[in-house]
């Protein structure tokens, strides 16, 4: 069985540009990776458990702050290229990043040193138009910022653009 995943995309429209907030993960594995790196903030669970709830929970362990209550535009779910399947929920709002914060994971650093390391699970978090998004995120999360920018609302100020 496929892993479940679940993300809550914030966005804003910001001098009449749509932008999307997405986060670089933490660790060494992805300290110098940036194009195709970032992510929509989102988290695994487990068959039976609410996506929406999981998508909120998981916002505010990675970024640190509450997520924007609503009104939610459910984007669907994606099979990624590894395997891990991923539900998405837009969220407009427009919020502070400045005082972000992750929760954080241990790691074996440097491999087979016996040094147990604490990184961050999210290391930066960044407003981004989507135009830039797009090759930031990894390349199996990119369909979704189709999906919000075909949002009626949204297609409009982008035609208008």
């Amino acid at each position: 069985m496929a892993k479940l995943s679940a993300g809550l995309l914030l966005y804003r429209v910001h001098n009449g540009v749509v932008e999307v907030l997405i986060a670089h993960p933490g660790g060494p594995f992805w300290a110098t990776k940036d194009e195709a790196a970032w992510s929509i903030p989102k988290g695994e669970y487990t068959e039976g458990e609410n996506p929406w709830v999981v998508a909120q929970r998981e916002f505010a362990e990675e970024i640190g702050l509450q997520a924007p209550a609503g009104p939610r535009i459910d984007l669907g779910a994606l099979k990624q290229p590894g395997g891990k399947v991923v539900t998405v929920f837009a969220v407009p709002g427009d919020l502070d990043i400045t005082n972000a914060r992750s929760n954080t994971f241990q790691l074996e650093w440097p491999p087979r040193s016996g040094t147990l390391r604490e990184f961050p699970e999210v290391d930066r978090v960044g407003w981004f138009p989507v135009a830039q998004a797009r090759t930031r995120l990894l390349k199996g999360q990119r369909p979704f910022l189709d999906r919000l920018m075909a949002q009626p609302a949204l297609a409009r100020l982008h035609e208008e653009h």
